[in-house]
């Protein structure tokens, strides 16, 4: 056995949402709050009803898949799930491994919730918290030991399935398996790929979840699975004491976190100016180099949208900020969007590159029409884990998700459910989570 397997057994097993600080009790709520929302705002693009559709056809069960009416087993839950929070790049992350762990492991929760029977808000919010502290040390473990960067889904599917052993109630030893089993089955998908071809494989969340739900239910039947290399290293020396899950950003913007720093500096200048978009003639953007591989100025699908440096920030020069309607039809053909897309150049800086993935930083330089030259300072983006959103802000970017999709009183009614869950029931969440929602409105490609 590794030698910090005994350690995340001991965690396994004496984790209780009782004993957990008020804060960090919030933050696990509040972490659920954001995804939920950000999976309504995806369940409007074209993506999620591709994947939620070949779920139930190919991976048919008897379970409700959140954000839609449609029915499937407990890993093709995971995967549709996962996918339809990845639609919209607006969940929370995690900086040091240049991912996501929330997306994928509340897909598995709310595949594994249904299959172990979990009825209990607190041991589903228990569940959350477990897999935020194992995702995050596997994440770093993985990034420290692979040579290429892969896609979140790669260190997802581990902890996930951990967190189905743990859901299930099996054996240590079986806990042991479920992780070899989905660290060798894991999407290893290579993350750059899809930076420089953005298309709707993302960041390999719903694969990862699935893998790693499919991963937990194996090991409970008998099958082995090789030990998980990842479960090993220096990142799990202080499990049970420096909580990750204080650690994740959230976005203001639902684009690619490495969009951000630069919009964050175009916005600075726009409002500091009090500049319209016709007063910029051209836009020049210093950050570090995978900011500058978001290379696509004329994005034809919202995945190309939000895998992009230029547009969004030229997004956020004519329109004043980013919504999702900003990612869509409309937006991809306005003229002037697409007019300071084109004018933008993004140059390599050799400062921001020495402090990435843990800081993200850019500048901005906007030449104006009659040839006056604005630049900004360093920018990072908004809502890092040292400089967090409130709750009310959170709420308000929810309630601007789910408002459009449910109508006023049922998201209400969802905010509120998902706000006192340690008080409810998984069957209730899962009731007003799992609905037929509106036509595309809003963020469809």
């Amino acid at each position: 056995m590794l030698l910090n397997m005994s350690k995340l057994h001991d965690f396994s097993e004496t984790l209780s949402w009782g004993g957990l600080d008020a804060a960090t009790r919030r933050q696990a709520t509040l972490c659920l709050l954001d995804l939920i929302g950000i999976g309504f705002g995806g369940a409007q693009t074209e993506l999620a009803r591709i994947i939620t559709a070949h779920a139930a056809d190919q991976f048919g069960g008897p379970h409700p898949v959140p954000f839609s009416d449609r029915r499937a087993s407990a890993a093709g839950v995971a995967l549709a799930t996962g996918m339809t929070i990845d639609a919209l790049d607006g969940h929370d992350g995690f900086n040091p491994s240049k991912g996501h762990i929330g997306c994928g492991v509340v897909a598995g929760l709310f595949a594994l919730a249904q299959e172990a029977q979990i009825e209990d808000g607190e041991a589903l919010l228990e569940a959350l918290v477990f897999a935020y502290e194992i995702g995050a040390r596997l994440a770093i473990a993985l990034h420290a030991t692979a040579p290429d960067y892969h896609t979140s889904g790669a260190w997802v599917a581990v902890a996930v399935a951990a967190m189905g052993a743990r859901m299930m109630g099996l054996s240590p030893a079986q806990m042991d398996h479920a992780m070899g089993i989905a660290e060798y089955h894991g999407p290893r998908s290579q993350m750059m790929r899809c930076i420089d071809h953005p298309t709707m494989v993302k960041d390999g969340s719903g694969w990862g979840a699935m893998a790693g739900v499919s991963a937990a239910l194996l090991a409970r039947d008998g099958f082995t699975g090789a030990p998980a290399v990842t479960a090993d290293g220096s990142a799990w020396s202080d499990l049970g004491q420096r909580w990750y899950i204080h650690e994740q950003y959230f976005k203001p913007y639902p684009v690619c976190r490495w969009a951000q720093p630069p919009v964050e500096a175009a916005l600075a200048l726009r409002r500091q100016h009090g500049l319209v978009s016709s007063q910029i003639k051209a836009v020049e953007i210093a950050s570090f180099h995978e900011c500058t591989r978001l290379a696509t100025a004329t994005p034809t699908s919202t995945e190309e949208a939000q895998y992009s440096t230029s547009f969004p920030c030229a997004v956020a020069l004519v329109r004043d900020g980013i919504s999702p309607s900003d990612l869509t039809a409309g937006a991809l053909h306005d003229p002037e969007i697409l007019r300071l897309s084109k004018a933008t150049t993004m140059v390599e800086a050799e400062e921001a590159n020495a402090v990435f993935p843990l800081t993200r930083l850019a500048k901005v330089h906007l030449t104006l029409q009659d040839g006056t030259r604005l630049s900004s300072n360093w920018h990072q983006p908004r809502w890092d884990h040292d400089a967090p959103p409130t709750p009310v802000e959170l709420r308000e970017k929810f309630d601007g998700l789910t408002h459009p999709v449910l109508g006023v009183p049922d998201a209400n009614h969802l905010a509120d459910c998902i706000l006192s869950l340690e008080n409810g029931t998984f069957t209730r969440l899962l009731s007003l989570v799992a609905q037929p929602i509106k036509p595309a409105t809003t963020a469809s490609s």
